[in-house]
This record gives structure tokens, C-alpha cells and sequence, in this order.
């Protein structure tokens, strides 16, 4: 099976994975990145959710 039509099994993601797709979510680029992979994303996109991540971890951390 392709990566774009396997499903979402969230018992087997990491916890950096789980934290990507739910910013994904709020971004509204989940259906984007189902449909067309993370590689459909532009830099802006990508970038804009790593820095999320980023932001979000650290704020865990404290």
C-alpha cells in the first residue's frame, strides 16, 4: 500500500509525529498532506509547522 493511502494509526506514531499531525490539523493542511504526502507541502508549510513544533516543546519542557 502507498504511503498516501495508508491510514493514520495514531497508536503507532511517536510522539513527534502525533505533535506534527495535529499542527497539520490546526493548519489546515491534514487533507493536503493525506491526500498528497508531507513532500506536498511547500517550505513555507513545512516550515511553518516545524517552528510550531519547535515553540510547542519547548514550552513541554519548562
Amino acid at each position: 500500500m502507498s504511503e498516501k493511502n495508508r491510514k493514520i494509526v495514531w497508536e503507532e506514531l511517536s510522539p513527534d509525529d502525533r505533535m506534527k499531525y495535529e499542527i497539520a490539523e490546526e493548519l489546515g493542511l491534514l487533507e493536503k498532506v493525506k491526500t498528497d504526502g508531507w513532500k506536498a507541502l511547500t517550505a513555507k508549510e513545512t516550515g511553518r509547522i516545524g517552528g510550531m513544533m519547535t515553540r510547542r516543546k519547548r514550552e513541554l519542557g519548562q
